[in-house]
Parts: structure tokens; C-alpha cells; sequence
């Protein structure tokens, strides 16, 4: 499995000290160093369910400089969305960790992270 971390968020750290404790053989991304591209989002996207504006991290200062809050959120919409989480992907939830069976979460949780585990 891979998951999609900063070292600086402590969701990251925990569900990593998680997978430690139970095993789990991973491989880290430091996603703002080795930003996904658009295809790889739209891929994680759709094995998560979600539309990208789902994981947009609004909050962020790069968010309101990009008005993102005012964005229509349709399919019309979802490439710019896409292109702005690659361009800048400190926007993007994390972590986000995928099985090797394509499973995917966003591992905000220990719930979370734990229903990818085997």
C-alpha cells in the first residue's frame, strides 16, 4: 500500500504510527514533494468515491488566494479542480492511503486507517 503523507500533520504521523504497530508493509509519498498529477488524482478520486472538491483543503491560505470557495463544484468545474490540487498540493486531505487491491481511504481516523488494513 501507499500512503500520501506531510511529516508535519499529525494525522499523518498517527496513522503511521498505526500501520507501524500493526505491521503493515507501506510506502510513503511525501505528496508536497512528489505532487500527484491530475491523472493520479482522478484515480484516487474515483476509488474514493469522491469529487476533488471533497478533499480541498479550504482552509489553506493557497485556497481563499485562488477563491476556491467560490468555485462551482460540478463536472464542468472538476478539471480546473483537479489541475488547482496538483498545482498546489498542500490543498489535498491527507493522509490518503491506497491497498494494492485499489482500495482507498482518506485516513483521517483510526477507523479509517484501519479499514485498509488486511
Amino acid at each position: 500500500m501507499e500512503i500520501w503523507i506531510n511529516p508535519a500533520c499529525s494525522k499523518c504521523r498517527s496513522a503511521l504510527s498505526l500501520l507501524d504497530a500493526e505491521g503493515a508493509d507501506y510506502t510513503v509519498r511525501h505528496y508536497l514533494e512528489d505532487p500527484p498529477t491530475v491523472d493520479e488524482l482522478a484515480a484516487v478520486l474515483t476509488r474514493l468515491g469522491l469529487e476533488p472538491w471533497d478533499i480541498a483543503r479550504l482552509g489553506e491560505p493557497v485556497a481563499a488566494e485562488l477563491g476556491l470557495a467560490s468555485w462551482a463544484r460540478d463536472a464542468d468545474q472538476r478539471g480546473r479542480w483537479l489541475e488547482a490540487l496538483a498545482a498546489n498540493p498542500g490543498l489535498i486531505q491527507r493522509p490518503i492511503i491506497t491497498a494494492d487491491d485499489g482500495t482507498t481511504v482518506v485516513a483521517r481516523t483510526e477507523d479509517a486507517v484501519r479499514s485498509i488494513l488486511p
